[in-house]
């Protein structure tokens, strides 16, 4: 080798040497104050659990378990954890930022009282115009704890079968009968709670009928009859059930009528014509055929003379509706049973900024659906805040693409054990002295305080190669901390870039003010800078505060899939301060 050859690779090895994780002051010192003589025992790190971390229910066995878990690493004289066992202990997965409690909300009320976990076009592997129909993402969806499912029923070309697909599109079809058989075989694989079918029905009666029998014999027993409720039943009371939703047949009283014309439909696409399928011209039919059925809910249930099949009636469970007067007639709540509406997310843009409380007296005793535009051709989404501020149930997404969004309603349901169901705060289900409902336009006062103190990050050289970041040298990473929820609650801020470091020690500190705990997230997302803006993604997770356990805490990170990565966590230090 050459000594200039030499000196290069000696310059290369240096600049990614790697400087081991070491713990910061802090630990030291709160180490040094549970510890005797450099050893803490089973007894002191129970205390610890107790005393520091905010553990009441943690028990002597407990701390002897989690002492279990690292004494063949670090045991001085079999007496107790060593300051790099401590250590371990505090960035390991035995010391998770959400209380392990498993499901413990509320599951006896009506299921307009919870948030679902709602999936948009479920069929769909990819984007919204091309991409194949399958029962893969309809498995995964419900692996994940997905609660309900949108299938999209059609003629197959000969009429004579049900296909799965997005209408108007060059999507592939699946057949209806895989799809069933997919969510039987794996519905409850997250959860007991229920699972929600929602039907886009594009089919005459004759077809009708062949779904009434694929569904009553792929489900059998864990079918739940279709009935017109007064009062929807509770999650607890339809453990291990499956609910269909769709429209009911014309006999039922429903009085359909288009709001918007073709037109209006397809006002949004007009900055679209930049798409490469194909013919420019054909394309712009394609996606005006795409957002023609994408309106679903209200807009797309259209009514056709069809006899009334009486087999597929009472599939029916949830009826989605929409009567004559449309928003302003159903807000006005003189229905005498509860049901189903959709609305795409820009009606309910337009519709809270005047009708926000009528809407949350609405969902107290309804289901609002809202779900993505049809311009959302790549399967992205929307702010689901909007939805939940609003006391929407099934605020649909898309889950087969990534983004901040869909990132948001992975961590929401992350709370109350992930099953899918989340009670909505009282303040959604409940009227004030005076019969006001909250708003969530108007600052309440301040109820909690959150206080975060980023101490480190750990795990990328394991988890990257060396060159993933930069060619030449570690990453320079920083943190962005983001709380999402009511409008007055949001805020961003973000650490200083470490340069050249796998293993950055911040040590900074942040204050939240929060006046609505009880709907906001923490984001937080690591990147490395660089100079040309384009910072590369190094990690993101999104916490439900109302969950969040105090003290000292790993944070896991997943990649943009929402995948949890195997070693990559920060450090973090947690108080949330309030009654």
């Amino acid at each position: 080798m050459t000594k200039q050859a030499y000196e290069f690779c000696f310059c290369y090895r240096r600049m990614f040497k790697l400087r081991m994780a070491e713990p910061p002051e802090d630990i030291v010192s709160l180490f040094n104050e549970y510890s005797d003589n450099g050893v803490m025992t089973v007894e002191r790190l129970h205390k610890f659990l107790v005393e520091f971390q905010g553990e009441d229910k943690a028990t002597l066995e407990y701390a002897q378990a989690i002492f279990n878990s690292l004494k063949h690493h670090h045991v001085f004289h079999r007496r107790g954890l060593h300051l790099d066992a401590f250590f371990r202990y505090l960035f390991g997965d035995l010391n998770p930022p959400l209380a392990p409690v498993g499901v413990h909300h509320d599951m006896k009320a009506p299921l307009a009282h919870y948030f679902l976990y709602t999936g948009h076009n479920s069929y769909l592997t990819g984007n919204q115009l091309s991409s194949a129909s399958s029962i893969d993402p309809i498995i995964k969806a419900l692996r994940s704890g997905v609660r309900v499912i949108e299938l999209d029923l059609w003629p197959n070309s000969k009429k004579n079968d049900v296909e799965v697909y997005h209408g108007g599109t060059m999507t592939s079809p699946v057949e209806l009968i895989k799809c069933l058989e997919a969510i039987k075989e794996n519905a409850f694989y997250a959860s007991d709670y229920p699972v929600i079918i929602t039907f886009e029905d594009h089919l005459d009666s004759f077809l009708q009928a062949k779904v009434a029998q694929m569904v009553n014999t792929t489900f059998g027993n864990i079918l739940f009859p279709g009935t017109d409720f007064i009062e929807f039943p509770s999650p607890e009371s339809l453990k291990r059930k499956i609910l269909i939703s769709t429209k009911p047949p014309k006999e039922s009283g429903d009085n359909i009528r288009e709001e918007e014309t073709n037109e209006q439909k397809v006002k949004d696409f007009t900055d679209i014509s930049a798409l490469t399928l194909g013919d420019k011209s054909e394309s712009r039919n394609m996606i005006k055929d795409d957002e023609q059925i994408q309106e679903n809910g209200m807009e797309e249930e259209e009514e056709e003379e069809e006899a009334v099949i009486p087999e597929y009636k009472k599939l029916i469970s949830i009826h989605a509706v929409k009567q004559k007067g449309g928003l302003e007639s159903l807000l006005k709540g003189d229905s005498k049973r509860v049901a189903r509406l959709s609305l795409k997310e820009q009606k309910l843009e337009t519709a809270v900024r005047t009708r926000a409380t009528d809407i949350i007296r609405f969902t107290q005793k309804n289901l609002l659906r809202v779900y993505p535009k049809g311009t959302r051709i790549l399967s992205s989404n929307y702010d689901p805040f909007i939805g939940w501020t609003h006391g929407a149930q099934m605020v649909a997404f898309n889950m087969q693409g990534y983004g901040r969004y869909l990132w948001m309603m992975q961590g929401m349901f992350r709370a109350n054990g992930g099953c899918g169901y989340l009670k909505k705060p009282d303040f959604l289900l409940k009227n004030g002295p005076n019969n006001e409902v909250f708003d969530p336009s108007i600052k309440g006062k301040v109820k909690k305080t959150l206080k975060i103190k980023l101490y480190m990050g750990d795990g990328w050289h394991l988890e990257f190669h060396h060159t993933h970041f930069n060619q030449y040298s570690p990453p320079d990473f920083f943190t962005k901390l983001q709380i999402l929820g009511v409008p007055v609650d949001r805020r961003k801020v973000k650490t200083v870039p470490i340069e050249d470091q796998w293993v950055p020690l911040w040590n900074e500190e942040f204050e939240f003010q929060l006046t609505v705990p009880e709907l906001a997230l923490l984001r937080i997302e690591v990147r490395d800078y660089n100079m040309s803006r384009r910072h590369d993604f190094g990690g993101q997770t999104c916490l439900p505060i109302s969950e969040l356990q105090g003290g000292i805490r790993a944070i896991p990170l997943y990649n943009k899939k929402g995948e949890k990565y195997k070693y990559v966590k920060l450090l973090m230090c947690i108080q949330l301060i309030g009654k």
